[in-house]
């Protein structure tokens, strides 16, 4: 085969395997917000499944609050009583967390994709690398997905997308709620054999991982990086870093879920209850 041919080849290859990702991304969404939106239209006895998905995207673009992470909280969410004008009428709101990694992140300061991009960013600093992934506890499912990623290949990401209560690193963290180091992906025993070679293959060859927790402890998330040599460990000032980033991060977003997640949830509930029986379009 001609140069030339091998190099369509290869783009072609590359194309479908781009496609096979994306449609196994939208499996793993689709029926969340399949769910959620049956359980909207149903509440508000709306005519169609579409005016329940309207409803959410609303709620989802006034509070810029990702449609997946709306869905997940709503199905997941005690139902609201029927006389209440109010979904969470006993909620006590608290003052937004400090987040001293943020100061030097000003676009977009105060979205959770902007926290999370910071949280991210300081970890690779404190490290030393450029590749790396956040990843978030996962309502209805369990486990941890990955939210934010830099440096880190397509596939890795396809593999990673989701993962469950062992077999990684981001998992052992997450039971023992502290710090993982792996100082080598080839040999450490943590990792089940397809996703050593899932890592392996990204170009990663040593990963450490913290988790970003509650003020109570509880773990909300994740944020690893991944290094293209062997990794000796972390000096005591590094590991006190991250320890700083993880637990602010972990408080910000706990307040953030009981907060603008739980707002987004009583604005839909508001246009829900006004709007009973009505149809909605999406915007």
């Amino acid at each position: 085969m001609s140069t030339a041919g091998r190099a369509t080849a290869d783009d072609e290859l590359e194309r479908l395997r781009a496609e096979v990702r994306d449609l196994r991304a939208r499996a793993r969404v689709h029926p969340l917000i399949s769910q959620a939106q049956g359980i909207v239209q149903e509440r508000y006895a709306l005519p169609d499944g579409e005016s329940g998905f309207a409803l959410m995207q609303r709620a989802s673009q006034r509070y810029n609050v990702k449609l997946r992470t709306l869905a997940g909280v709503l199905v997941t969410a005690p139902r609201p009583d029927e006389p209440d004008t109010l979904w969470f009428p006993r909620r006590v709101r608290g003052p937004e967390p400090d987040l001293t990694f943020m100061r030097a992140h000003r676009p977009g300061a105060g979205s959770r994709g902007a926290v999370l991009r910071a949280v991210l960013d300081s970890t690779l600093a404190v490290v030393g690398t450029d590749m790396g992934n956040v990843q978030l506890t996962d309502p209805a499912r369990g486990g941890l997905r990955i939210e934010q990623h830099t440096g880190l290949t397509a596939d890795f990401v396809d593999f990673f997308a989701h993962v469950g209560e062992d077999g990684t690193s981001c998992a052992r963290a997450a039971q023992d709620v502290a710090q993982v180091t792996v100082r080598d992906v080839e040999s450490d025993p943590v990792f089940t054999e397809p996703a050593r070679r899932a890592i392996l293959a990204a170009g990663s060859r040593a990963c450490h991982s913290v988790p970003l927790t509650t003020e109570s402890g509880r773990c909300v998330g994740m944020v690893s990086a991944h290094l293209d040599r062997p990794l000796n460990g972390l000096t005591t000032a590094q590991s006190k870093a991250l320890d700083a980033v993880g637990g602010q991060a972990g408080r910000w977003l706990a307040w953030h879920d009981r907060t603008v997640v739980l707002d987004a949830l009583e604005y839909l509930h508001a246009l829900g209850r006004a709007g009973r029986g009505s149809r909605f379009r999406r915007s």
